[in-house]
């Protein structure tokens, strides 16, 4: 990649290039160079892993967009739940083999290469009806498409693939004008998304309501459309680009020379303010370097320089590189740092500055060791922000381009260690799974196209010889996605006039702003022990703010850390190793408790680390059974004189018998357990035996209450809430989960009540001695729970006058219209970086469901006089609520 310099330093208008060789041939050794059969074993186990990611998506997931790797199956938009925004970069185009394609012909594979053009062309269309990010489908889809072509065309050069005649750069083209309709603003900035089939109309096509964009979003467009303009000779694509970037330029602030992250496309306010290099502006400053190295206009070259003084001087704090706000420069913008940023110190190889791309890789380097992986977003003293890893490529790029700069054979044990923690951690039998969490090697049901674009291109560079190549990537340029783009294309013509488009005025060149050398290295770089000096204090750094974990967690003990799963709120053990990490419970006025951290409060540095795994872990595992929750069940009264009228709405639970599962619930009469919290063996365990057993809340875990009275010989149990004054109507209704051990002993249904809704069981036990309920998955009608059963004898008395039938119509029926359903997380985190506080909601785990079920139903002490019609014209108006309810619940 550093040949590209050479192609602009040989301009008749700059100096002689023999810096930049005298930069390229000094190598920079630490210890013995990495022997060629080490490196070719690497080199083949890059191609092998590839071969495992990418025949697992041909086998399992073509001709969906993408693999996923866990249960094996490709990810089709729409029919998979959706993810937000990440899904915008999914289009029903096959869009794992177009970004890939590049990378079959940079891996020696032909024979693959061609079969995939073959099938891009065959089967892949793009007058899909949805609507995508325009980011993502020009660096992937587009990228890849003329990537693909240059390859084919190369192919063809060579005497292969000679019935290709431009069908990709066909495709690419077609590709660019289901584009272009985004561009049509009054800014010429983007809109974020378009539909491919009917551009952006509106919200009937389900765009053109944006208003704001990513700066990213809108400066990430010129290579891949002046490469197709070149290719074409249709100049609208780049003039469009070019547009875009004129104004980006335009609207930077003028005192600090940083853009934002978040800009209006129509008025071109900042919406956000702050700016780095990472998330949100990152591949905007590399496009600037890279358009002027393909295109070979000066312009780009000097504005990327004038940003690029300015990151160095407001941004970058060696090795870190933190945002800060493009009004106050000097005033940090957070505390944390997101991996995306980790291509950079490949940038500022291209640009020549190698000091700081050391430090900043350097640090980087650590953050991997010691957690496996980059996480998604990292602290300023290297400890986790958010934990997800999606196999992104950027510190496999910056590794490159170091390795190519130096030929520090340092930067091939990184190579290795990406590989290897590859191999260990993220392999899965179908193919690599993106990492939930770095800390506790969970997996994500997800491999994006970008891992087969970037990751292995990068890595199979890294170790490959000169003559492993089938061609010489010094000849392209690597746009974001690493798709290759042939630096031919700088010499191309449009052959057309550029259409007219109303450009932002070009500020004069000033030569100050221009570097037209790399540095000499023999002078840089002395010594060739430089750059393990500059990495020596990154490497105490990071050890000394994060250290690494020891066996001995804690001094005097081997004992694992608490994992969230396992952990039991009645255990005082656990209690213990709670206090320890500075984890404390707070017990709210509804009955959950919170787990509350705070690192300042754990006993070391270790246990705090501990301590916020530990959180989230919950977090995480309160998210997923929220995912997994079951609906609400229902516990209906069926004996006289109430026959089915009063349903109390009940949580389930995640053990037992699932109600839902069956036809006829399980019904029988209620008997109050003792001792009354089920903490310990029945004592009247010959009166609980074929009844259901009611149970107070707290002092054990549901699933201790659930053995006891199954135990005593209980057809069911109902938990009600010991927490006077709790309803479901103020309250979310939460599934009861087990204690952490397995819990398919239990084979009887358990479900609980509030406080609210318990006490009308018990008065109603109370005043009527026996009471018999229904535990179903739904309020059943009077006929199903009546069926082949003599009606009630108060259903068979017909004996009223009409003033009491009267009397019963314009009874207030209020109860009977639930409000919708409102589901909410029990789980509440207060994200406070500065003070590493989490807050997480703990017993049971649970996730909640609240419904309305009105007032107390009053119980009628005249309806055995009240007659069959009235009494089926009140069970008509129940059932109407039971059907609208269940409306409301789905």
């Amino acid at each position: 990649m550093l040949g590209l310099w050479m192609l602009r330093l040989g301009s008749p208008t700059m100096l002689p290039a023999f810096w930049l060789l005298l930069f390229m041939v000094t190598s920079i050794r630490l210890s013995e160079t990495m022997g060629r059969e080490e490196k070719s074993k690497l080199r083949n186990q890059v191609v092998e892993m590839f071969d495992h990611a990418y025949q697992n998506y041909m086998d399992h997931a073509y001709p969906a967009d993408e693999l996923m790797p866990l249960t094996c199956r490709g990810r089709v938009r729409g029919l998979e739940p959706s993810r937000g925004d990440i899904d915008d970069a999914l289009g029903k185009f096959s869009l794992t083999l177009i970004d890939t394609l590049d990378t079959l012909a940079l891996l020696n594979k032909t024979v693959e290469f061609e079969e995939a053009v073959r099938r891009v062309v065959a089967d892949v269309r793009l007058d899909n009806d949805i609507v995508v990010s325009v980011f993502e489908t020009n660096i992937r889809v587009l990228g890849g498409l003329l990537g693909g072509h240059s390859m084919a065309v190369m192919q063809k050069e060579n005497g292969r693939m000679l019935w290709y005649q431009d069908e990709l750069l066909h495709m690419a083209k077609d590709l660019g004008l289901r584009l272009l309709p985004a561009f049509n603003t009054t800014s010429g900035l983007p809109y974020p998304r378009v539909n491919l089939r009917y551009g952006v109309r509106g919200p009937e096509t389900r765009t053109g309501t944006e208003t704001d964009t990513c700066t990213a979003c809108a400066g990430t467009i010129i290579l891949e459309f002046a490469a197709l303009s070149r290719f074409t000779g249709d100049p609208t694509f780049e003039a469009h680009a070019r547009r875009a970037l004129d104004f980006l330029w335009e609207k930077r602030q003028r005192n600090s020379n940083l853009v934002g992250t978040t800009i209006n496309i129509h008025s071109g306010e900042w919406v956000r303010r702050d700016s780095g290099v990472g998330a949100g502006i990152d591949s905007y400053y590399e496009y600037l370097m890279k358009a002027y190295i393909l295109l070979g206009d000066d312009e780009f070259l000097q504005r990327f320089n004038t940003h690029y003084a300015s990151i160095m001087k407001y941004i970058s704090q060696p090795p870190l590189l933190l945002d800060v706000h493009i009004h106050k420069p000097l005033l940090p913008a957070r505390t944390w740092m997101d991996s995306l940023l980790a291509f950079f110190p490949g940038l500022q190889v291209l640009k020549g500055d190698i000091r700081p791309a050391i430090e900043t890789h350097e640090m980087l380097y650590q953050v991997t060791k010691k957690h496996n992986f980059l996480p998604e977003a990292f602290t300023t003293d290297f400890r986790v922000h958010w934990a997800q890893h999606p196999l992104r490529p950027e510190f496999a790029e910056s590794t490159y381009f170091l390795y190519k700069a130096t030929k520090d054979p340092y930067y091939l044990e990184a190579g290795r260690t990406i590989l290897e923690n590859l191999n260990r951690y993220a392999r899965v039998p179908c193919g690599f799974a993106a990492m939930k969490d770095v800390r506790t090697g969970s997996h994500e049901d997800r491999m994006d196209s970008f891992f087969l674009a970037e990751m292995f291109k990068y890595l199979f560079l890294l170790f490959a010889e000169e003559e492993d190549l089938p061609f010489n990537v010094e000849d392209y340029v690597f746009t974001t996605e690493a798709h290759l783009l042939p630096l031919s294309l700088s010499t191309a013509s449009n052959s057309q006039a550029p259409p007219v488009i109303d450009y932002m005025p070009v500020e004069e060149l000033d030569d100050s702003n221009f570097e037209w050398t790399c540095p000499n290295t023999r002078l840089l770089f002395p010594d060739p022990a430089f750059p393990r000096n500059l990495r020596e204090p990154i490497r105490s750094a990071v050890d000394k703010s994060c250290p690494r974990p020891a066996l001995n967690r804690d001094p005097g003990t081997v004992r694992p850390p608490l994992r969230a799963q396992d952990f039991m709120a009645n255990n005082p053990e656990h209690l213990e190793l709670l206090r320890r990490m500075g984890v404390s419970l707070i017990h709210l006025k509804d009955g959950r408790v919170q787990l509350v951290q705070h690192a300042t409060q754990a006993v070391s540095a270790v246990a705090a680390e501990d301590g916020m795994r530990f959180m989230q872990e919950m977090m995480e595992l309160s998210s997923q059974q929220q995912k997994e929750q079951l609906p609400p069940r229902a516990v209906q009264i069926v004996s006289q004189p109430f026959f089915g009228r009063v349903v109390l709405t009940a949580g389930p639970a995640q053990f037992g018998v699932d109600l839902s599962k069956s036809i006829s619930g399980v019904r029988g009469f209620v008997t109050v357990a003792e001792p009354y919290n089920g903490c310990s063996e029945l004592s009247n365990g010959e009166i609980v035996a074929g009844r259901i057993a009611l149970l107070q809340r707290g002092q054990c875990m549901f699933a201790e209450k659930a053995r006891h009275i199954q135990k005593a010989g209980a057809i069911g149990g109902i938990v009600i809430d010991d927490n006077e004054g709790s309803s479901s109507d103020t309250a979310p209704l939460f599934q009861m989960a087990g204690d952490g051990r397995n819990t398919d002993d239990v084979t009887l249904p358990l479900l609980f009540l509030f406080h609210k809704e318990g006490n009308i069981l018990l008065e109603a036990l109370k005043e009527y001695r026996e009471v018999e309920v229904l535990l179903s998955d739904k309020a059943r009608s009077r006929e199903a729970i009546f069926k082949g059963k003599a009606l009630p004898g108060a259903l068979l008395d017909g004996s009223t006058d009409g003033t009491e039938e009267e009397d019963c119509s314009t009874e207030e029926k209020d109860h009977s219209s639930p409000e919708p359903l409102d589901q909410s997380q029990v789980t509440t985190q207060e994200q406070a970086a500065e003070e590493q506080e989490t807050v997480q909601s703990a017993e049971g785990l649970s996730s909640y469901v609240s419904m309305d079920v009105g007032e107390d139903p009053a119980v009628d002490e005249d309806s055995s006089s009240r007659s069959v019609d009235s009494l089926m014209a009140d069970w008509q108006e129940d059932l109407e609520a039971f059907k609208q309810m269940e409306k409301d619940e789905l």
